[in-house]
């Protein structure tokens, strides 16, 4: 019965995944004829957008754990030492992997026409994936949906972030003391 309700499930994905490249089509030639998008268009853009760059976080975490596991088991140092390094080194890249996250929305902004540069549409997407929203920059009316559907993916992204640090303190720290990790 699991194994069906499987294979239901990602034909009914296939298909909505059809659906919503169709729609991104359709956005992308509207925008590009001038002819206004409506909210499902915005939406149609923007969940796949979410979709991305949370597997993109996930996986990126996931090289970030294996190597700082990796190099906190070298055991070389001081281990108050390596702990700030490694949890320092952590916490740089999860935070210019969250700048990379807020590129790939700037470029969706850029392809839509939806701000006039690529300065400005990395700055609004930072400011919008962060929830800061304090750029004076603001999106074509019909594609302003999509800065709150970026402002969700960024609760996202920062919940999984904080939720990484936190098991990696416990890691590094529980390895630190030589006690076994659960």
């Amino acid at each position: 019965m699991f194994w069906a309700s499987a294979a239901i499930a990602v034909i009914w994905s296939i298909d909505s995944l059809q659906e919503v490249s169709m729609t991104m089509a359709v956005a992308a030639l509207g925008s590009l004829s001038g002819v206004d998008t409506t909210w499902s268009e915005n939406w149609a853009w923007g969940l796949p957008l979410i979709l991305l760059t949370v597997v993109m976080h996930v996986l990126c975490l996931g090289l970030i754990y294996q190597r700082a596991v990796r190099r906190h088991n070298r055991k070389s140092g001081h281990p108050a030492v390596v702990f700030i390094v490694v949890m320092g080194t952590t916490t740089l890249l999860a935070t210019c992997l969250h700048g990379g996250e807020a590129a790939v929305w700037a470029l969706a902004y850029r392809l839509l026409n939806a701000l006039p540069d690529n300065r400005s549409a990395f700055l609004y997407s930072l400011s919008a994936i962060t929830s800061y929203g304090h750029a004076n920059l603001v999106l074509e009316p019909h594609w302003q949906l999509m800065g709150a559907i970026e402002a969700l993916n960024g609760w996202l992204l920062f919940g999984l972030t904080t939720a990484f640090l936190f098991g990696m303190i416990n890691k590094v720290w529980l390895l630190s003391s030589g006690e076994r990790y659960v």
